[in-house]
């Protein structure tokens, strides 16, 4: 039986960045990973004001699931800066995109789940 295809993370992202622009919100890759299989991080915002940080996790059935993670946006920048400069330096094939849209989430659990 021949392995499932499966879309790699820059497909993903690059879907999620034209879907996000044609519903007229902004998209922006701050960091680039591994093309097939780097761990993708959406940092989400409406308005400019941060509203959370989610991880694309296995759902352990086959299929994905978008993941709140890092510090809560109470926190303050300073927190997410520091837990995203340590998840880089613990993953160099680690993907960020940044999501300014009403309903990121949404967006990217559409979009990568």
């Amino acid at each position: 039986m021949a392995p499932e295809a499966r879309l790699t993370s820059a497909m993903l992202v690059g879907a999620l960045r034209r879907r996000v622009a044609a519903a007229g919100g902004f998209a922006t890759i701050l960091v680039r990973g591994d093309a097939i299989s780097g761990v993708i991080l959406v940092q989400t915002l409406e308005k400019g004001q941060e509203s959370g940080l989610f991880e694309r996790v296995s759902n352990f059935a086959g299929g994905h699931a978008l993941m709140r993670c890092g510090p809560s946006v109470e926190e303050g920048t300073e927190a997410l800066a520091d837990y995203v400069a340590r998840r880089r330096k613990s993953d160099p094939d680690l993907w960020i995109i940044e999501l300014d849209i009403p309903e990121a989430e949404r967006f990217a659990a559409e979009t990568l789940c």
